[in-house]
């Protein structure tokens, strides 16, 4: 019952929020019944072009052929076959990834976050793995902030919560401690600006910095543009008090990105936000239904087992 409540939501949030449906295997007998066994795909092949529409790439075949070659991934599932740029290294498949965010973390995790999480590594994969990939602090800021919204309020802790964010991160061969610490230093940033000095970026800043380099990137045609990027962009407007359109469309214009296709990303981000607050009520309507009944076959159990006073003699 509880795989059954937990997976209709996030398989409606899942859709929602990536354009492609998904499956899940549960386990089905011993303590994981209730979670994700941690392997989720898209449904079907032909799915894979919208799943990478995350990434702002306009399909994998597309990167390959950028790359100047191409090379087979075959993902966790049998027949389910991805296309993705090889480039110069040996770049690891999805399930490559996969499997090593499941050997770094090997707890089972509750599948209302866990549908979300696999779902985002696999378009976090071929956003990382693209050749025109670059690391920007405001990519991260935006990975960073999707991330603590998913396991907001997370009941296994905050300790568990920032294990699995490890676990991510190095799946995907880079630093956790950068993006954290690079988040950080955006939103403090951020948080001292203005409508009119949050336009400017002029300064020697790390933030400033990293806002000059996307810029100069995007104004050379080198800049490789992702969902993550625009929440990141969003995060800093929130954090400066500008989030109103005007902003939005003179910071877009001062780091020459596309703000039709920011403006696409933060519908469906403000969609995914309210979609995963009704799945997580959803669980917690589920979970509180689920310990009050446990309550009462415990107080019935324990007034079977009370004695039974034996009647008094008759004299």
């Amino acid at each position: 019952m509880a795989s059954s409540v937990a997976t209709f939501g996030v398989q409606s949030l899942s859709k929602a929020a990536f354009g492609v449906a998904t499956r899940c295997d549960v386990a089905t007998s011993g303590p994981q019944m209730a979670f994700c066994s941690g392997v989720c795909v898209p449904a079907r092949a032909s799915s894979l072009r919208a799943s990478a529409f995350i990434s702002g790439v306009k399909g994998l075949k597309q990167q390959a052929r950028k790359a100047g070659c191409m090379r087979s991934v075959q993902a966790t599932r049998p027949g389910i076959v991805a296309q993705a740029a090889a480039g110069e290294l040996d770049v690891p498949t999805v399930a490559d990834t996969k499997a090593s965010f499941l050997a770094a973390y090997k707890k089972p995790i509750p599948s209302i976050y866990n549908n979300v999480l696999q779902e985002l590594l696999v378009l976090h994969h071929f956003v990382r793995f693209n050749s025109d990939y670059k690391y920007d602090p405001i990519f991260a800021l935006g990975l960073v902030t999707v991330y603590d919204q998913l396991f907001d309020g997370y009941r296994n802790g905050a300790e568990e919560k920032e294990t699995i964010f490890q676990a991510y991160i190095n799946a995907l061969q880079e630093s956790p401690e950068q993006y954290r610490n690079d988040a950080e230093a955006l939103e403090e940033w951020a948080g001292a600006q203005s409508a009119e000095s949050v336009l400017k970026f002029d300064g020697d800043s790390a933030a400033e910095k990293a806002m000059q380099d996307v810029s100069t990137r995007a104004k050379e045609g080198n800049f490789h543009y992702s969902r993550f990027f625009a929440i990141g962009l969003f995060r800093i407007l929130n954090l400066a008090k500008a989030s109103d359109p005007a902003t939005l469309e003179k910071l877009t214009s001062a780091l020459n990105v596309s703000k039709a296709s920011v403006d696409r990303d933060l519908d469906i981000y403000r969609g995914l936000l309210t979609k995963l607050a009704a799945a997580k009520e959803l669980l917690q309507e589920f979970l509180e239904r689920e310990q009050k009944k446990a309550a009462e076959r415990k107080s019935e159990q324990e007034a079977k087992a009370v004695p039974s006073t034996p009647a008094a003699e008759s004299s």
